[in-house]
């Protein structure tokens, strides 16, 4: 029984590491250093405005993150991307133009063009446009490797 247990062991670790090997660039290689343009990054057209995705979280690492997203997102005056939520990663929020309401942890504030927002995991954040233009704002946001992901 311990041996068939071994065989099982061994089998499945080197099904996994061929799966890496042969899949792993694609899902878990480090981007390389790069300028990524405004026309490169992925655009999305949606009814609270527009969102130009530079690296995508679901497949984006980096030397020290993973789960690693880069954009600039545009939101209509009385539009806001998503109610204030929460997650495990890491987020940096900076307004570049426009105006609004930040979230952070139930309590709302003035959010403006210059105005940088920082949510550590689990956080709950997020922002409305409550202005009469459209409010652009630059998000970063990313798991650390070789870090726990952080308990609720």
């Amino acid at each position: 029984m311990k041996k068939t247990a071994l065989y099982v062991g061994f089998t499945l670790c080197t099904m996994t590491s061929a799966f890496i090997g042969w899949k792993g660039h694609e899902v878990y290689a480090d981007i390389d250093s790069a300028i990524i343009s405004e026309a490169e990054a992925k655009r999305l057209d949606e009814a609270w405005g527009r969102i130009f995705i530079y690296t995508d979280e679901a497949v984006t690492t980096t030397y020290g993150t993973k789960n690693s997203l880069s954009a600039m997102a545009e939101i209509l005056p009385g539009q806001e991307i998503h109610p204030p939520h929460q997650h495990t990663a890491e987020e940096f929020m900076y307004i570049l133009e426009g105006s609004g309401t930040w979230s952070l942890n139930g309590k709302t504030s003035v959010a403006k063009t210059g105005d940088m927002l920082y949510a550590k995991p689990w956080d709950m954040h997020g922002i409305t446009n409550t202005g009469t233009s459209p409010l652009k704002f630059f998000v970063v946001k990313f798991d650390a490797k070789g870090v726990a992901t952080p308990k609720k």
